[in-house]
């Protein structure tokens, strides 16, 4: 028999009301209207937008310029969000930085 998860009403600072078992501070609603729907940020998981967002990286061109490994040490940035930035990359005929060297 599972234990059930203690989930504790919080409201966040535009006022949405959520519960959340987690210590994680992102309200699920914010989340959910922040979703940009289209565009390369789109193909990525909310942890993972972020990542490139509290980095400043809101376009290819500005992403182009790190490598792969500088945006795997981003707090949120998974290794499967690699392959998806990939061929968003190439789809602009763009390379992530260590990719344009060889």
């Amino acid at each position: 028999m599972t234990t059930p998860s203690k989930k504790t009403l919080r409201v966040c600072e535009n006022g949405h009301r959520y519960y959340k078992s987690s210590s994680c501070p992102v309200c699920p609603v914010c989340e959910k209207e922040r979703d940009p729907g289209a565009g390369f940020l789109s193909v990525l998981s909310a942890p993972a937008r972020r990542a490139l967002e509290r980095e400043g990286i809101k376009t290819l061109q500005q992403l182009s310029k790190f490598s792969e490994k500088e945006i795997l040490t981003l707090h949120g940035m998974g290794k499967s969000s690699i392959p998806k930035l990939r061929v968003v990359l190439a789809k602009d005929g763009l390379l992530f930085n260590e990719q344009k060297k060889k």
